[in-house]
This record gives C-alpha cells, sequence and structure tokens, in this order.
C-alpha cells in the first residue's frame, strides 16, 4: 500500500479522532511514503505544541495541546519497522532522562536521549492541556493501566473509556467531551499494549481483571464502560464477568476473531503487541464471546457500521441478540470505528449510557 492508499484509509479514522480535515489532506498529500507517516505527523503535532506556547490565554494553549495529542496518537498508527522496539528504548530513555534532570524541558532530554516515542509526546501533551483547561483532572495509574478522570467529583456516573487494538485515550476525546457535557465523569484510559503502556505491557484478552483494577482506583459506585473496536470486546467481556459494572456500549466491538483470516496488518499489530506470534495466535484464540455474551446482565448497546467488514472479524449483532438486554443500533454508511457517520451514533450512544446511569 502507498502513502495516498494508506492515508485514503486512515481517513475516517483521523477526522473523526478529531484532526481538521483539510490539514489532514496538506500532510498526507507530503508524503512520499508510509514511512513518512510518522514524523510527518509528529511535526504537525508539534506545530501545535509551539501554538500552545506562544498563545494568548490558557485557553488558546489548552485547546492547541489537545489537537497536538491528537496528532501525536495518529502519528503512532503510521507502520514502520521495529518500531515497538524502538520505542520500548525511547521510554526507558526519557523515564531515566526524566529522573536525572527534574524539570528540564523535553527539547534538552531529547537532545541527550533522543526522541521520545509518540505515545508518550501524546501522552504529555494532554497531560499538559487538562492542567490548563481541567485543574481538577486526576491521573490514576496501576500496574496494568494508566488514564485521566474528569468531571464533577458528585457526577451520578462515571464512563471507563476503553481503547482498542492500536488505539489510546488520546483518540476519543470528542467521545469524553460528550459525556462530559451530560454530567458523567469519564475515565479515558490506556491498558495493556496501549497509549503510553504500549512499549511496557503486552496485551490480555482477560481484560475485566485490569477493569476491576480501574473500578478499584476510582472507588465509583455506578460504572459503565464504553469500549471501542478490540475495546468494545474488553468492555463486553468485563460486563460478563465484573458485576459492577452498571451499563456497557461497544463501538465496532467484535464478537469473534479468526486469525486465519484476519488482514496481515492487524496480524502484525497483534504480534507486536502480545509478544510474539504464538501468544498472539492465543490472544485471537480467546476473543470470542459465544460463552459470554448471556451472562452480561446490564443493559447493552452494540453499535456497528454497515460498511464495517474486515476479514476473521465477526461484528457485534450476535453480542447484542445474545445478551439478555442488548440493544443493536447499525449504520449502514458506517466503516469501522463510524469516523465517517458520528451524527448517527454518538449522540445516542452518549444519552443511552447516561439514562441507563442515572435512571
Amino acid at each position: 500500500m502507498n502513502a495516498a492508499e494508506y492515508a485514503a484509509a486512515q481517513w475516517a479514522r483521523a477526522t473523526g479522532a478529531g484532526l481538521d480535515p483539510h490539514e489532514y489532506r496538506r500532510v498526507t498529500e507530503g508524503l512520499e511514503s508510509v514511512a513518512d507517516w510518522g514524523p510527518a505527523f509528529r511535526r504537525t503535532a508539534r506545530g501545535y505544541v509551539r501554538r500552545a506556547e506562544n498563545a494568548g490565554s490558557h485557553v488558546s494553549a489548552g485547546q492547541h495541546l489537545l489537537m497536538a495529542a491528537r496528532w501525536f496518537h495518529v502519528a503512532t498508527l503510521g507502520p514502520y519497522e521495529g518500531a515497538d522496539r524502538a520505542e520500548a528504548g525511547a521510554t526507558q530513555a526519557t523515564e531515566e532522562a526524566v529522573e536525572a534532570v527534574g524539570t528540564r524541558v523535553a527539547e534538552e532530554s531529547e537532545a541527550v536521549w533522543g526522541p521520545a516515542p509518540a505515545t508518550a509526546e501524546a501522552d504529555d501533551a494532554l497531560a499538559r492541556a487538562l492542567a490548563l483547561l481541567e485543574p481538577d483532572a486526576r491521573r490514576l495509574s496501576g500496574a496494568e493501566f494508566t488514564g485521566w478522570l474528569r468531571g464533577p467529583a458528585d457526577a451520578p456516573g462515571t464512563v471507563i473509556v476503553v481503547p482498542g487494538l492500536d488505539s489510546a485515550k488520546e483518540e476519543f476525546l470528542d467521545l469524553a467531551a460528550a459525556l462530559l457535557e451530560r454530567g458523567l465523569a469519564v475515565f479515558a484510559m490506556d491498558g495493556p499494549g496501549q497509549g503510553a503502556l504500549r512499549a511496557t505491557t503486552t496485551k490480555r484478552a482477560d481484560y475485566h481483571h485490569v477493569i476491576g483494577q480501574v473500578i478499584d482506583a476510582l472507588g465509583a459506585t455506578r460504572v459503565g464502560l464504553v469500549g471501542l473496536s478490540l475495546g468494545g470486546y474488553y468492555a463486553a467481556e468485563t460486563a460478563a464477568l465484573e458485576p459492577r459494572v452498571a451499563a456497557t456500549a461497544t463501538v465496532s466491538g467484535p464478537f469473534r476473531l479468526e486469525w486465519a483470516e484476519l488482514p496481515q496488518p492487524v496480524r502484525d499489530i497483534l504480534v507486536q503487541r502480545t509478544g510474539g506470534a504464538e501468544a498472539a495466535r492465543a490472544f485471537t484464540d480467546q476473543v470470542d464471546l459465544a460463552g459470554l455474551a448471556a451472562r452480561i446482565e446490564g443493559p447493552l448497546l452494540t453499535v456497528d457500521g454497515g460498511q464495517d467488514v474486515i476479514p476473521g472479524v465477526t461484528n457485534g449483532e450476535p453480542l447484542a441478540r445474545l445478551a439478555p438486554h442488548g440493544t443493536y443500533l447499525s449504520v449502514p454508511h458506517g466503516d469501522h470505528l463510524l469516523g465517517n457517520a458520528r451524527p448517527d451514533w454518538l449522540p445516542v450512544l452518549t444519552d443511552w449510557i447516561t439514562h441507563a446511569l442515572t435512571g
């Protein structure tokens, strides 16, 4: 796949994550190969960081940093050989640099240790944005999760936003904003093999153990889950096995995966994020909700795009049908993650889970 084809394939996902479509086109039209993806998107992200540093108000600075976080995250979607190994080394070097130099600015650290991975830059940009825009936001971290708790302390419910195969908390900022506007608290997280934890942890299919740790840390009594892409499986698996989950919504979540039929890029990512080919196959074999759907006792909303056809992936209709309180929403023209159809599902989902959590 050449750069133009790859950019076209990522169009809906990138713009759905909040990138300006005109700027996306300008950046991607300048790519000579897919290998240029990461560097080009990081340069664009750093342009927003510079805008933040020169902004005339903390609001403008915070908004620029939120946009930087989005661009840094989308930079991680471009495939380039050895990225995870290089990122692991860069992450360790960056952590050592932070410990050694304290509050020294990122540029000085980079001059000594080399560039930080884009996942770390995305994480840092989001942290700086929330410090300006939402100083009450709290960072919560554990052995297998990290993320930001946002929203009122007395919110009637807390929604955990669960990312997927190669997504992260920075990809779904618009979803978080829509939930916050409805009065809910939101915990946008990275789990094993995701976002800020990508280079230091590996994916696990029994994700309810991770969400259990998150709920313990949150101390919340009314918890909902929204899982996106592979995160939809994580959310449904958790809803079946974690009794503290009150309501669950999935977006483009798989009901089942078949390793032999999966596209090679998906298999490559699974191999990278699980720690090897054997682990990737074992992980895929576990992604099957046939025996768990009936155990989801709370309300469930499953959202699919009618144009979301990925070989080896069974979409969410069987999950909604087999769950005792499942509702199915199919958007005929929607693609994977429905970035091309946000008005058709985002208000529906956010209203639905608000009502489910507040009665």
